[in-house]
C-alpha cells in the first residue's frame, strides 16, 4: 500500500523534541540519552506508537525506542505522543532498520519487537521481510547474549515462512501461537491498533518469540 505524504512531516518531524537526531553518535552510550542503564527494548516498524508508548507507561524501568522509516507514520506517532502525559522512558528514531547496527552497539538491546511488519508477499522480495535471515543477521549484532525478538502478525503466510526461515538462520523459536488471543501467551498481551483491528474482525493473531539459542 502506497502511504500518502504528509507535507512538511520531514520539518515537523525535526523538530520534535522526541526525535532523535543523528543517532549513530549515541551508538554505545544510549544510557547517557536515558540517564541509566536500564535495558533498552526497541520496536522496529512502530506504526503510530501506540503499542510501544502502553508499554513504557507499564514498564517505567525499561527504555523504549521507536523506529520508523516513513515520515507521514512517525508523524501520527509524534502526534499521539504529544498529548501524551510525560513518558522519559521513550525515544522516536527515523531511519532505515537496515542501519541498526550502525545505531546500537554490540549487545545494546535486549528485546525487539516485531509487530505487523509488512509482508512482502512476492518471492523475489522475501529478504525485504523483517523475519528474514537478512535482518535477522542485523539483530543479532545488536542484541544481548540472552536477547529476543517478539513477532505478531495477521499474515499466515508470513507467519509460517518465518517459523521456517528463524531457525535456518541459526535461531531457536521458543514460543509460537497461531491464536495469540486464545492461547496461555496472551496474559498481558499490548495490542498495537493494527492487532486491536484485525481482532474485532475475528482475526486470529499469531505471535512467535526467538532468540539465539539452540535447543539443547
Amino acid at each position: 500500500m502506497r502511504l500518502r505524504h504528509i507535507p512538511g512531516s520531514e520539518e515537523m518531524i525535526a523538530e520534535s523534541p522526541y526525535v532523535i537526531r543523528d543517532p549513530e553518535r549515541h551508538r554505545g552510550r544510549w544510557a547517557e540519552v536515558f540517564g541509566n542503564a536500564n535495558p533498552i527494548h526497541i520496536e522496529v516498524g512502530m506504526g503510530k506508537g501506540r503499542f510501544l508508548m502502553e508499554l513504557a507507561r507499564q514498564n517505567p524501568g525499561i527504555n523504549y525506542i521507536g523506529i520508523e522509516m516513513y515520515s507521514s507514520v512517525l508523524l501520527k506517532a509524534l502526534q499521539k505522543r504529544s498529548t501524551a502525559e510525560d513518558l522519559a522512558n521513550v525515544w522516536f528514531l527515523r531511519i532505515d532498520a537496515r542501519t541498526l547496527a550502525d545505531i546500537f552497539g554490540p549487545g545494546e538491546v535486549k528485546k525487539i519487537y516485531l509487530n505487523f511488519s509488512d509482508p512482502w508477499p512476492k518471492d523475489r522480495h522475501a529478504k525485504r521481510r523483517l523475519t528474514s535471515p537478512r535482518f535477522l543477521a542485523v539483530y543479532d549484532k545488536i542484541l544481548e547474549q540472552a536477547g529476543d525478538v517478539e513477532f505478531k502478525t495477521d499474515n499466515r503466510e508470513l507467519f509460517d515462512y518465518s517459523l521456517e526461515a528463524i531457525p535456518e538462520a541459526g535461531w531457536r523459536i521458543t514460543q509460537h501461537t497461531y491464536d495469540l488471543h486464545h492461547s496461555p501467551y496472551g496474559d498481558g498481551n499490548v495490542m498495537t491498533e493494527y492487532e486491536e483491528k484485525f481482532s474485532s474482525e475475528g482475526k486470529p493473531i499469531c505471535k512467535l518469540t526467538a532468540d539465539r539459542y539452540r535447543a539443547e
